[in-house]
């Protein structure tokens, strides 16, 4: 059976992160993605590396890579009047629209919501932007650094100074939050023929991630500090070094710290007053951590590892990404996998996260060659491969002709 999003089009016109893994993640459903780039320079992210996968005269960033499997690319040039009347007619076929461009800044090209609703009532157009469309930063430009630190994120992350996340993760919730507002608004416009216009930030989006460290905010009115890899509200919940690894040991409720007591062989600790219940854990966390990392230094990570799984206790090993890559219940999964693109070979990649039982979605297409399906899709809507070409000539599109 295919992909849940089976017979779907979405017309792609964002760049970098945020709104292409809004758009991987419903290529990983199954849905059809065109892939809008400039002629010649493409996604920003195609040259941002090392590293990239070469073979011969082809490259690609690992970065551009990581987030367009699945899709098709086409190369227009849409400030050309040309290529805005083959954008037009490719959103009046689309069913989602993708865009991060600056707020306004597609207005100009008759490609805003309100010029393509009125050729595609039933489009669900999403647009991703650093602030939104409304407020007095609007018209700011967001990118994923800046939105950590303006968050506040950065201000709870790190031990001595704050510190962003090593990955772009307001870009990669601005897009998980995307997609699932597109699928909402999708579901209703299949079932009424009435479309949307769906407003995402980064700063929205980073916000509302902030989840309980807001709420401890909103709540007590204190503004949670840098917390290292301790845990604001759970105790102990951290990274402990042991003789020669560190680990994590994360204690979720009171049974699991009763047990943590028994392997550490200090089962007196699950008694004391001071450290019964977690909210008293938390009150006197100066006091207890440093009994439970004093007990887990005395021995390697081999020997307590073990012991914790056997408890019952949340617990594992900081890895390195090599490592979790390479884990053998990463590889039971099949979570690496290998796509095939002719000018590269085999381009290696993480299969979605997302695994549906009554439908196998395949994961066959590689990220695309810039313009790798530009001639395919402008036949599609109906141009002849003279005018084709002319365009080509002109500029307005790129890409090899079949």
């Amino acid at each position: 059976m295919n992909g849940p999003l089976d017979g779907t089009l979405v017309l792609d016109l964002s760049r970098v992160l945020a709104g292409p893994w809004a758009s991987q993640s419903l290529a990983d459903m199954g849905a059809r993605v065109i892939k809008v780039e400039r002629p010649g320079r493409g996604d920003d992210t195609r040259s941002w590396g090392p590293p990239y996968l070469e073979s011969g005269d082809s490259r690609e960033s690992a970065y551009f890579l990581s987030a367009n499997r699945g899709k098709e690319s086409v190369a227009i040039n849409f400030k050309d009047p040309r290529g805005q009347a083959i954008l037009r007619e490719l959103a009046r076929k689309a069913d989602i629209l993708i865009e991060n461009y600056k707020v306004g800044g597609l207005s100009a090209y008759g490609l805003d919501y309100d010029s393509i609703r009125k050729i595609n009532p039933a489009i669900v157009y999403c647009s991703i932007s650093g602030f939104g469309q409304s407020g007095p930063y609007a018209d700011k430009p967001g990118y994923d650094f800046m939105i950590q630190a303006i968050s506040g994120l950065m201000s709870i992350t790190g031990t001595e100074q704050p510190t962003k996340v090593g990955v772009a993760v307001s870009d990669l919730i601005t897009g998980l939050y995307a997609s699932v507002g597109i699928l909402g608004a999708y579901t209703r416009a299949r079932e009424t023929g009435q479309g949307e216009f769906i407003d995402v930030s980064l700063l929205d989006s980073q916000l509302a991630a902030l989840a309980n460290q807001a709420s401890n905010y909103l709540v007590s009115g204190k503004s949670p500090g840098l917390a290292g890899n301790a845990h604001p509200n759970i105790v102990p919940y951290q990274v402990f070094k042991t003789a020669d690894e560190a680990i994590v040991v994360a204690v979720g409720n009171d049974r699991q710290f009763a047990a943590l007591c028994r392997v550490i062989d200090r089962a007196e600790l699950a008694t004391d007053p001071r450290f019964l219940l977690n909210s008293d854990r938390v009150s006197n966390r100066d006091a207890l951590v440093p009994l439970v990392a004093a007990e887990l230094a005395s021995k390697p990570a081999d020997y307590w590892l073990p012991r914790l799984e056997a408890g019952s206790i949340p617990s594992g090993p900081v890895n390195t990404i090599a490592e979790a890559l390479n884990d053998p219940h990463v590889s039971a999964r099949q979570t690496v996998m290998q796509m095939q693109r002719d000018d590269l070979g085999k381009v290696p990649g993480l299969r979605s996260p997302v695994r549906f039982r009554n439908c196998e979605v395949e994961h066959h297409r590689a990220p695309p060659r810039l313009g790798d399906s530009t001639w395919a899709v402008l036949r599609e809507i109906g141009l002849p491969d003279a005018e084709i070409e002319a365009l080509a000539t002109a500029g307005v599109i790129a890409g090899e002709s079949p």
